[in-house]
């Protein structure tokens, strides 16, 4: 078998030589990641100005400036550049995603070249170079593997699964492997192929190996990753319903300023007022003030979620959060704790079973941290959770030997000695007590005692004992439980000494035992001392459900957003799981004819798109999932019109976080993950990820009442002014009045609508798929906006008729002032049903109102506003006809309601 791998990649063991090596360099290029040519700095920033919305911004600004109004010019201006700023941020950062990437490569490898062992920089690798992998280097290509001595990789920072992958050359056990040689990369997703393969940028733990590069540069697995997040991102859900309502308001005002230009001009109003009047209510119509409402609720929201650990990196990632229909997320450490704990037990005697979980393992305290594999920690706590300090506490043992875990031994075996006291004697060793402690896989613990501890009565292991453990150790297993099986005896010190003597001819003289070597090929090392054993017990060990996850999933499953949990774990163990957290009813089972709901990496591979598009939207668990395939899942969801949010951790995370609506990276995942995201949740928390949807959810909400307000303001301004332009009366408004009113509801009433608490039924709902205005409430806005412009018209022609001096000037105040107090008493009407009490909303009203009176009664700000002072009796007249509004406002949502029910 390996001479096939060395012919298919035209080499031999003892390498190529320089000049081949120098021609497949020429032939396949540099062993690095290649970045496409992307844009200037100024290039991107530039094109933040190409949008609908931002280009009105603009005219409305030069607009502005033409007719006086420097002030409003300018804070457009400004507005306009911070929105480009963010824009111009948040496309950049991708490169940074890149420069990361690049980074995980550098590096160097021993390969041999023309029959030596040379030391070469990673990028001057080539196809057919032999590599040699030994413990703590980095691999520096995708390698297929020749020789293999207990190799055991780190492939996290990849896959993002912490669990040690062991490597082996067993091609033997490769079906067809023969043919499969001629396109190892089509089959190297099959487990055994995977075995043999170590892919580029994973790190050697253990042992040593010997491989032949298949693969370098962007050809790698991660060459393939750096391809993919250097696409253009998708658009985010906000993003498009703003850029639509921003087409629809600059046409629409377009069309109704030139309409109004030409309405007066044919009659015979002076041709500069009427230009002024277009251009006044263009600059009216046109919400400038949204990008600056958008970047400040979006930044509080932000500020908001960075202090319950979710940073969010991209301002409308906040409110996509907010509107998404599915979340696709890991399993380890997102919806468990990541740590392994005993979650069940079966003890013949809980005593002795303490003391092997807690001695019978290698935790050891570095920097006052428990440091050890996932079992040996969890069966260390199992023990001095059940007092294990104080059942021993006067127990002198002292560690003499240790017989480690391997795979092939599956079990581990460390001898203790009971010190004997106030004994002075030269052959203390022979008067010593010894524990042969050992724990493993159950049926090999199972086959290598001869007797059970039955509380303390010793009995010979019969076929009625056996049946009832391994009959306790299927039904562990079943569900889902890692089983381990304990067992000691107690050995006299001549047994321990010769037992000792005899396994040490086995091995090299001078052993040190105390740590012994990790890989030992010999699968009955130790066997001497494991004979005879005596069971104790079976530990049933799991990664636990985060307790706050399953409210977490339950409070989305309300909020009518799936769940979908996508893991590299076993089938079992992931159903037992997603059983036991909510994502799949308990009493369902796991295969439903009429309705799959699991679905493996492996039967998710052999599925055309036309197959899986059918059951996609059922699949609520994905197991033994290879990250790549994470990005068809979300393809397809967002095919079907689904707002997909996905979690990852590892490299290999990358592309499917670019690829998801919103991306977001663990805290404990790659640097590479975490610049590909959008949102990074800091404590790998599930519960984070739901709480901040909540505050999406809340700030999308915000967003539609800003622009719900703003829509009504300008429609009322547009109605009041065509209808006034139609009828035999002057304008209703001056171009600075009409400016005035942009300013005042552009600001601080409108803003503060963005800081509303949540509604009372946020998580109760689904989530919004429609626009950011439905017809619905396009339909109350329309009769809000005809309400103000009845109301206006209204005051503004019994003004006019009832006569007297400066008439027009009055009659102008108060249908200016009118339609002010309009927007102050329908800002109310957008409030939230939050018993949150938003503050900020009251003062901005009261200040509102504060500053029309200072511009009806200072005599500066009349001449600037053509405004004149009126009595207590147009006050009256003015809050009961604009108050009007907080009672059609009711009246409107019941009819609209019933007419689209």
């Amino acid at each position: 078998m390996i001479d096939e791998i060395l012919k298919q990649y035209s080499t031999r063991k003892e390498g190529l030589s320089s000049t081949e090596a120098n021609a497949r360099l020429e032939h396949y290029g540099l062993n690095k990641l290649k970045e496409k040519k992307r844009d200037t700095p100024l290039k991107l920033f530039l094109a933040q100005f190409l949008d609908v919305l931002i280009f009105m911004l603009i005219i409305a600004a030069i607009a502005s400036y033409m007719i006086g109004n420097h002030l409003d010019a300018f804070v457009i201006v400004v507005v306009v550049i911070i929105n480009s700023i963010i824009g111009f941020i948040q496309e950049y950062r991708a490169e940074n995603a890149m420069e990361k990437l690049k980074s995980l490569v550098n590096t160097f490898a021993h390969v041999k070249r023309d029959g030596t062992i040379r030391r070469i920089p990673g990028e001057r690798l080539t196809v057919g170079d032999v590599v040699i992998l030994e413990e703590g280097d980095k691999v520096p290509a995708d390698l297929i593997l020749i020789e293999a001595y207990d190799l055991y990789v780190d492939e996290s920072s990849l896959t993002g699964e912490s669990d040690l992958v062991k490597k082996d050359t067993d091609y033997e056990n490769v079906e067809d492997f023969s043919d499969k040689i001629k396109d190892i990369r089509k089959y190297s997703k099959e487990e055994n192929v995977q075995s043999k393969i170590v892919s580029m940028n994973s790190n050697i733990i253990f042992g040593r190996g010997i491989g032949v590069v298949i693969a370098t540069g962007m050809n790698t697995s991660i060459g393939k990753i750096a391809k993919m997040i250097q696409e253009d991102e998708e658009e985010t859900p906000l993003t498009i319903k703003v850029g639509k309502i921003g087409k629809k308001i600059g046409i629409i005002s377009i069309f109704i300023c030139i309409l109004v230009f030409f309405i007066e001009f044919f009659q015979s109003v002076d041709i500069l007022e009427s230009f002024m009047t277009a251009v006044s209510l263009a600059v009216a119509a046109i919400p400038e003030g949204l990008p600056a409402v958008l970047t400040l609720t979006l930044a509080l929201g932000m500020q908001k979620m960075a202090k319950s650990n979710a940073i969010v990196k991209r301002l409308s990632s906040v409110e996509t959060l907010g509107s998404c229909t599915y979340i696709c997320t890991d399993k380890t450490g997102t919806l468990t704790e990541n740590k392994m704990t005993v979650r069940e037990d079966y003890l013949t005697n809980k005593p002795k079973s303490v003391l092997i979980s807690a001695l019978c393992n290698t935790v050891r305290y570095e920097d006052d941290e428990l440091i050890g594999n996932p079992t040996d920690l969890a069966t260390y706590h199992f023990a001095y959770e059940n007092d294990f300090e104080n059942l021993y506490e006067n127990m002198n043992l002292v560690k003499e030997y240790e017989i480690p875990l391997d795979s092939n031994r599956k079990r581990m075996t460390i001898i203790y000695s009971e010190k004997v006291e106030n004994d002075m004697s030269k052959d203390i060793s022979f008067d010593k007590n010894y524990y042969v402690l050992t724990k493993g896989a159950p049926e090999l613990i199972l086959d290598f005692s001869k007797s059970i501890d039955d509380n303390g009565n010793i009995r010979i292991i019969d076929d009625e004992i056996k049946e009832n453990i391994i009959s306790k150790i299927d039904e562990m297993t079943n569900s889902s439980l890692r089983v381990i099986g304990l067992a000691y005896r107690k050995i006299d010190s001549k047994t321990f000494e010769k037992i000792l003597e005899c396994d040490e001819k086995v091995f090299e003289n001078n052993q040190d035992y105390e740590i012994h070597k990790t890989y030992s090929e010999s699968k009955h090392h130790g066997e001497s001392f494991e004979n005879d054993l005596i069971f104790t017990g079976l530990l049933g060990i799991m990664d636990p459900p985060r307790e706050e996850a399953i409210s977490a999933v339950a409070d989305c499953q309300k909020a009518g957003i799936n769940i979908v949990m996508i893991t590299g774990d076993h089938k079992d163990t992931a159903t037992a799981i997603a059983k036991e957290i909510g994502i799949l009813d308990q009493n369902q089972p796991a295969e439903n004819s009429s309705k799959r709901q699991i679905l493996t990496g492996q039967e998710l591979e052999d599925l055309s798109d036309e197959e899986y598009e059918k059951i996609a939207k059922d699949i609520r668990v994905y197991a033994r999932v290879y990250p790549e395939q994470k990005r068809r899942i979300i393809e397809v969801l967002q095919n079907q019109g689904e707002i997909v949010s996905m979690t990852g951790d590892g490299v290999n995370d990358a592309p499917a976080l670019k690829k998801a609506s919103i991306g977001v990276a663990m805290g404990s995942g790659t640097d590479v993950t975490k610049e590909s995201a959008d949102m990074i949740i800091q404590d790998d928390n599930f519960a984070t990820i739901v709480s901040s949807i909540k505050d999406g959810r809340t700030i999308y909400d915000n967003i539609k009442r800003f622009l719900k307000f703003q829509l009504s303001t300008n429609i009322g301004a547009i109605l009041t002014i065509t209808i006034g332009s139609l009828l035999p009366i002057p304008t209703p408004f001056t171009p600075i009045q009409l400016l005035w009113i942009n300013i005042i509801m552009d600001g601080p009433p409108a803003q503060s609508l963005g800081l509303e608490g949540p509604e009372e039924d946020l998580m109760r709902r689904p989530p919004e798929r429609g626009e950011l205005i439905g017809k619905k409430a396009m339909v109350k806005i329309l009769i809000s906006g005809i309400v103000m412009t009845i109301g206006t018209l209204g005051l503004f022609i019994w003004e006019l008729n009832n006569g007297g001096a400066n008439v027009k000037t009055k009659a102008i105040t108060v249908a200016f002032t009118v339609f002010v107090l309009y927007q102050l008493f329908n800002a109310l009407n957008y409030r939230s049903s939050s018993k949150m009490r938003n503050t900020m909303l009251w003062l901005s009203l009261i200040g509102s109102f504060i500053l029309q009176v200072l511009v009806i009664y200072v005599p500066f700000l009349q001449t600037v506003f053509k405004t004149c002072s009126i009595g207590l009796t147009d006050w009256i007249l003015i809050i009961i006809v604009s108050a009007i509004i907080l009672i059609t406002d009711k009246i409107s949502n019941i009819a609209v309601e019933k007419a689209f029910n």
